[in-house]
């Protein structure tokens, strides 16, 4: 698979990255789990970066259940919210300010 990159002021880029499967030869069924799959990992990324949860310490298993949901209906109240900036930026503006956190919210 082959993906160009294109950055304002920069040359375009090309990456070629090879994968093997037994697929055969679906392209655009292979291309389809491929970028399924990096959805996935980018939204994983976002709970670590966002709220740190490798580091957590809750080892109950209800307790890790119960945040690990909190955390995602969390990020997908921020991610609806209008505002242009990024989950963490929203998280934080979410507990400085009473208002944005009821719009957070309560819609």
């Amino acid at each position: 698979m082959v993906r160009t990159h294109q950055q304002e002021g920069q040359p375009d880029k090309e990456q070629t990255t090879y994968y093997l499967t037994s697929m055969g030869n679906n392209v655009q069924e292979i291309a389809k789990i491929i970028r399924g799959h990096w959805q996935i990992e980018s939204y994983h990324w976002v709970l670590d970066v966002t709220f740190i949860e490798d580091e957590s310490l809750i080892y109950a298993e209800d307790g890790a259940k119960n945040m690990s949901l909190f955390k995602r209906m969390l990020i997908n109240l921020l991610k609806a919210h209008p505002l242009k900036d990024s989950i963490a930026g929203k998280r934080h503006w979410s507990a400085w300010d009473d208002d944005f956190r009821t719009q957070v919210l309560f819609g």
